[in-house]
């Protein structure tokens, strides 16, 4: 849409919300709004128009674009917008960031790629990590002043972008970033709709739909050149789209000529009148001047005179020419890049890609990238020309694309997928199987991290056919694969059913193959919660590895045993097998591990059902570093999804909290659903620890709409995660509920026996909370007997505390105190610090009834500094609200702030408390909530960490404090070697 003077015609309303969003932006506020509406109807000269009125504000304000036949490039539009800024940076700005985020932004941002050198390969499942990278890079870009991140024509954004998008949403930038968006409804892809949905609900994002122009407004954007019939004529053809409106009125000031080529209206998707118009303005071209612009559309959106020559097929002096013409008729127009330049508007260069001959083009593509190859352009800048100019059977174009495909795999694997797609077209007849298998392979490993687990499957199945019978090995990786992929679809039992057929197909049942299939059969038993078969499944694998003498494989299969009988609840025996996996893992060196990752992974799982927490999070971070280490993305989830919860229940709240987000995140990029439910409930649990009571109710709702239709493991886990986020929120009834409905039952049968008895447990609370004493002393003599069958320090701790809970209840103070500090004490026995405070805390409260004052504060004091050692700042704040009531006057519990220092240690303890807070992005309400202060009292605190840390906004807070706290853990780590 074509501006009138500076002011927009028929837009005065949204023009008003972008000054909103604008003056948010000024109060150190981020933002997000999206323009959305149908091609034409001036989006683009809206986003112009935002830009325009943040520059004149002193906003910097950086512009990309998608393009419509470069959707594979990974992070295209990302890189339109950042990459040549960041490359004009001053150094000390970039290389003010921390190591590990210039290597992932390397991995985004070519400007940036001499800070990729050194590092360890990245893996598809902590892409995340490049998503937090880029949102720490528009932080730091602020530092003069507040962003505008003006991002259009998304619906044609590449994957890669629309999951960085989604991120950005999810978690905005903590600084005065504004993502300002513009997007096609009918073309936007799905994730990419759903990412702007969520955020819209969340309310990041303000969706601003863009119509058509009325008649009147019409009328006065084409002025007095056209006269008022003509207006009419021109209106009703149209339908008020501005782009359209403009085009036509265009078309009146052309001669018309007979023989102007047609265009395809359905081809540009645009009225036949429109794409007679684009036609007409074509013909005025000379035919060097047509010839350039034909290139250009192939050679890109923006594009470069040099590339655009190539493209041609004439010289770089006749292309400077003739670009000259092209930008006096304004089909083409300068960008603020130097040697860049930009169509007019995306349909024009659809319109001349789409009318140049099929032959021509062809040869287009393979000269640009002739010349790409010239300029030792990578094959990721290559890929898009050659799959589009390659011959069938181009062993030379297939490895190209192949090697784009693995650059970009780990990063953005949906264009990975696309390109290795391309080589197997591209692959000769004559080629090797294994080649083609392993192309398949890789494409299935791409889609399936993108969530696209049915074309993965299709791929894996494919690539069984193509195994040679006597390629025992590789068929039984390919099919545990497959099954892989059928437990993620949810089709169990076709998963079981391959692998049962694959055992009975083998000719040796004692081979190493067969040993690795009784394991999967094993870890099948799981996902169906058959836990007897599980066992069953695990001891044969077992007995057939040990007699092969490979280490590894025999590790695996006894962690496996572990795991299972840790499953079902047979301690005695889980134990003595974890005893002897953990001699096992631990003998194997990296490289050995690394041929069974799965070994550490579910001994740690073993490990943390029998409460046994330190081993497991060492074991999970042996796995964790043996998989990056050696690129084994899908062995990454599970032992980290593990390492968070052993951190909660150490009491490492921060660390948990940061664990968890991460899986969290690396479930919704790869779209397992079965995952990222599990991770979302105990973010849940943490949330509710850490005292952020609104955002684990938020998570743990998110877990249940999630879990409809799932396994009904997931269902009881979101259940138990909403119920407890329940009873904090004063719902107890609705607790009771979602327990009961999610469980089967009063006694929580289908909850696994070894989680039983802490979730009876707070099934007790909260029937007490409702006054049903009868109903809660039933739950809490299912937990004893729960506990009783298990034998676990951490069951019989809380099977005590539902006991002491229903004795003060029952006004038996000094029963309810002994059973209380029992649970205490067995929880301190197995390391879980916030569970034995929180005994203490009920012991204190009974002993206190009893008349016990002494022993009452003394409980509650060692509660109460537990609490806050942990982070559990509302458990903390009710401990000590216990102590107010006795009498006892509550002291600052560490130093003051240092008068004689700066940073950090001038902030009182208090002032520490709530600046953690603000990096973890609570707002005001949110703290005062977590820390049981009013609101006045957090400003106040706010205001004094201003002054002490010297800073303006709460962005700069929470950098200030995560480069201390990350300095003082590098120290400590230095000091510990």
């Amino acid at each position: 849409m074509a501006p009138k003077g500076d002011q927009l015609v028929g837009r005065a309303v949204t023009a008003g919300v972008f000054d909103d969003a604008l003056s948010e932006l000024d109060g150190g506020r981020s933002g997000a709004l999206a323009l959305v509406g149908e091609p034409g109807i001036g989006k683009t000269r809206l986003l112009v128009d935002l830009a325009a009125r943040a520059d004149a504000r002193g906003h910097l304000v950086l512009y990309g674009s998608a393009s419509e036949l470069e959707r594979e490039l990974p992070f295209w539009v990302f890189v339109d917008a950042l990459d040549e800024y960041v490359a004009g940076l001053e150094s000390r700005r970039v290389e003010a960031l921390d190591d590990d985020v210039l290597g992932e932004l390397a991995l985004v941002l070519p400007a940036l790629s001499r800070f990729e050198a050194g590092r360890e390969a990245p893996l598809q499942h902590e892409r995340y990590r490049s998503h937090r990278a880029v949102r720490e890079l528009l932080e730091q870009l602020t530092a003069s002043g507040p962003l505008v991140l003006v991002l259009d024509d998304l619906h044609w954004a590449d994957a890669g972008s629309v999951e960085l998008l989604g991120a950005l949403l999810r978690r905005p930038p903590a600084a005065a970033v504004l993502l300002a968006l513009a997007v096609r409804p009918r073309q936007a892809p799905e994730r990419l709709t759903a990412a702007l949905e969520r955020a819209d609900r969340a309310g990041t994002l303000l969706h601003v739909e863009v119509g058509a122009l009325t008649r009147g407004e019409a009328c006065e954007l084409l002025g007095e050149a056209v006269d008022g019939a003509a207006a009419t004529a021109l209106y009703d053809e149209s339908g008020g789209n501005p782009f359209y409106l403009e085009q036509l009125a265009r078309s009146l000031a052309f001669e018309r000529r007979a023989g102007v080529p047609e265009l395809s209206p359905g081809d540009l998707d645009v009225p036949p009148a429109v794409a007679a118009a684009l036609a007409e303005e074509l013909a005025l071209l000379s035919d060097g001047a047509r010839g350039v612009l034909d290139g250009a559309a192939v050679a890109g959106d923006p594009f470069e005179p040099e590339l655009a020559a190539a493209a041609a097929a004439t010289s770089e002096a006749s292309a400077l020419e003739a670009l000259d013409e092209l930008l006096r008729l304004d089909l083409v127009r300068e960008t603020e890049v130097p040697r860049r330049f930009r169509f007019r508007h995306p349909l024009i260069r659809r319109a001349v890609y789409q009318s140049t001959p099929g032959g021509w083009r062809l040869g287009a593509h393979e000269r640009s990238a002739e010349m790409l190859t010239a300029r030792g352009a990578s094959p990721v800048e290559r890929a898009h020309h050659v799959e589009r100019s390659a011959r069938q059977g181009d062993a030379a174009a297939a490895a190209t694309l192949r090697e784009a495909g693995d650059v970009v795999a780990q990063r953005a694997p949906a264009s990975a997928a696309t390109w290795f797609g391309h080589a197997l077209r591209l692959l000769p007849d004559a080629a090797p199987a294994d080649a083609r298998v392993e192309l398949l392979l890789l494409r299935a490993r791409a889609l399936v991290a993108t969530g696209q687990f049915a074309h993965g499957h299709a791929a894996l199945l494919e690539s069984i056919e193509l195994v040679p019978a006597d390629a025992v090995a590789l068929r039984v990786r390919l099919t545990t694969a497959c099954a892989g992929v059928e437990h993620l679809l949810g089709r169990h039992e076709q998963a079981h059913a391959r692998l049962a057929t694959a055992m009975d197909g083998l000719r040796d049942p004692a081979s190493r193959e067969a040993a690795a299939l009784m394991i999967e059969l094993a870890m099948d038993g799981f996902f169906r919660m058959d836990y007897e078969l599980m066992g069953e499944w695990a001891e044969r694998a077992l007995s057939t590895a040990r007699p092969l003498g490979d280490r590894p494989l025999t590790a695996a299969a006894e962690a496996v045993l572990a795991f299972a009988g840790a499953t079902s609840g047979a301690t005695p025996e889980a134990e003595a097998r974890r005893s002897q996996a953990a001699t096992l893992v631990a003998d194997l060196n990296d490289a050995e591990l690394a041929e069974r990752l799965d070994a550490a992974a579910n001994l740690a799982g073993a490990e943390l059902y029998l409460d046994r927490y330190e081993e497991a999070g060492a074991h999970a971070e042996r796995a964790i570093a043996v998989g990056r280490a050696t690129g084994q993305s899908e062995f990454i989830p599970l032992p980290y999804s593990i390492l968070g919860q052993v951190e909660l229940l150490r009491g490492r709240l921060a660390k948990a909290a940061e664990l968890l987000d991460d899986a969290v995140e690396g479930a919704r990029l790869s779209g397992n659903v079965q995952a990222l439910a599990g991770n979302l409930g105990n973010r849940s649990f943490a949330a509710l620890a850490a005292g952020d009571v609104r955002g684990a109710l938020a998570t743990a709702e998110e877990c249940v709409e999630l879990t409809r239709g799932l396994d009904q493991s997931l269902v009881c886990a979101a259940g138990v995660a909403l119920a407890a986020a329940l009873l904090e929120t004063g719902d107890p009834e609705r607790a009771v509920e979602s327990l009961v409905e999610s469980s089967g039952g009063d006694e929580l049968p289908l909850i696994p026996g070894v989680w039983r008895a802490k979730w009876l447990e707070l099934l007790t609370r909260c029937q007490l909370a409702l006054g049903w004493r009868s109903a809660a002393e039933r739950s809490s003599a299912a937990a004893q007997a729960a506990a009783a069958a298990l034998r676990l320090r951490m069951a019989t701790s809380m099977a005590d505390r539902a006991a002491a809970a229903v004795e003060l209840d029952a006004g038996h103070f000094d029963l309810a105190a002994r059973r209380a500090l029992a649970a205490s004490a067995a929880a301190d026995e197995v390391g879980a610090p916030v569970e034995a405070a929180l005994a203490r805390t009920l012991a204190g409260r009974a002993l206190a009834q009893a008349g016990q004052t002494e022993r009452a504060m003394a409980q509650l004091e060692h509660a109460a500094a537990e609490l806050h050692a942990c982070g559990a700042l509302r458990y903390r704040a009710a401990a000590e609200r216990e102590l107010r009531g006795l009498g006892q006057r509550i002291h600052r519990r560490t130093r003051p702030g240092r008068i004689d220092r700066t940073g950090i240690e001038a902030l009182t303890q208090r002032e520490l408390e709530v600046a953690r807070l603000v990096v973890d992005r609570r707002t005001n309400p949110e703290i005062a909530d977590a820390l049981f202060l009013s609101p006045k009292t957090v400003e106040t605190h706010m205001r004094n960490i201003f002054r002490k840390l010297d800073v303006s906004s709460r962005v700069e807070v929470a950098r200030t404090v995560e480069r201390s706290e990350h300095a003082a853990s590098r120290r400590g780590r230095e000091a510990g070697r």
